[in-house]
């Protein structure tokens, strides 16, 4: 049976307490359990105060059988941060964008080049997906045509340099569209002459969508995912309502991170499950034990939750 765990970003001393509290013990090959394997859902480099450490945790419990991972689009952006050009320059070129999130791991590996280059070669290894028997894990956004695809375009074993180095030079392809859409999820962009207000004052540009939700005559609110600010109660209007990627409801459990549910609920629907804990902001790393039922249990959940010192006063 699986453990399936949450977006760790670097928080390696509440991952061993979730650990710990899931019966694992720290042996020769890592945290191990007699009869349950760990899985990874992605997400567990950069933000946190324990980056290198978190990775040991996880490869080594990769590396001894005890645990399963998938990439997130954090370990894609790193992998790609790290790529070379023909000429041996960095391929990624200031300003960095969406790489300036891993600045915290480069800091904690500055001292330990070849470790870090270790890990790199060991991030490549990992798969963009895991469908094993009775559950599916994914980072952002199962679909099964871009499961389909990466099964189609990519040999079994590590991922080569030169599919990273192809989804940042030609974002539009079909592999880059392909992988984000399983690292990143779907994405609502607001057409140009649109403009809606947030309950922060902001007119945003995008946000993140159900992914599995039928989007007819929904509102921006209820097709909208995000954690970082609400929508409002307007129906999208027909013209501009997205595609989606509905997920059956016989369809094996999925579980994913990437959308920091601080709040929750995370259990989205009987075979739906978010367990990104918003570790960051809320300090919740969260589990789920699954134990081979074909309907998710709200008793499963597990949560670790750090508290701070005004808390406990």
């Amino acid at each position: 049976m699986y453990d399936i765990i949450g977006d760790v970003h670097g928080h390696a001393q509440l991952l061993k307490k979730l650990l710990l509290e899931l019966g694992y013990e720290k042996t020769d090959g890592g945290y191990s359990h007699p009869d349950r394997k760990a899985v990874f859902v992605g997400d567990f480099i950069n933000r946190g105060p324990q980056i290198r450490k978190t990775i040991r945790i996880i490869r080594k419990m990769v590396e001894s059988g005890n645990a399963l991972a998938v990439l997130g689009n954090h370990e894609v952006n790193i992998i790609i941060s790290y790529l070379k050009d023909k000429k041996g320059n960095p391929l990624v070129k200031p300003p960095l964008k969406n790489f300036l999130s891993g600045l915290k791991t480069f800091n904690e590996f500055a001292d330990a080049p070849e470790e870090w280059q270790s890990n790199l070669r060991w991030l490549r290894t990992l798969p963009l997906f895991l469908d094993l028997d009775g559950i599916r894990v994914v980072h952002a956004c199962w679909s099964d045509l871009a499961v389909e695809f990466v099964k189609n375009n990519l040999p079994p074993g590590k991922i080569k340099k030169e599919v990273f180095k192809k989804i940042y030079k030609s974002p539009g392809s079909e592999l880059a569209k392909n992988i984000w859409l399983l690292t990143k999820g779907l994405q609502f962009k607001m057409p140009g002459d649109l403009k809606i207000i947030n309950n922060k004052g902001v007119s945003p540009r995008s946000f993140r969508m159900r992914w599995w939700e039928d989007p007819k005559g929904k509102t921006f609110e209820e097709l909208s995912f995000e954690s970082k600010f609400s929508l409002p109660e307007y129906t999208v209007p027909p013209e501009i309502t997205p595609e989606s990627l509905p997920y059956p409801p016989d369809a094996p459990i999925v579980f994913f991170g990437h959308y920091c549910r601080g709040n929750g609920p995370h259990i989205i629907k009987a075979n739906i499950c978010c367990l990104d804990g918003c570790i960051v902001g809320k300090k919740t790393l969260l589990a789920y034990r699954w134990n081979g039922e074909t309907s998710l249990n709200p008793e499963n959940l597990v949560k670790i939750q750090k508290i701070s010192p005004s808390k406990t006063l």
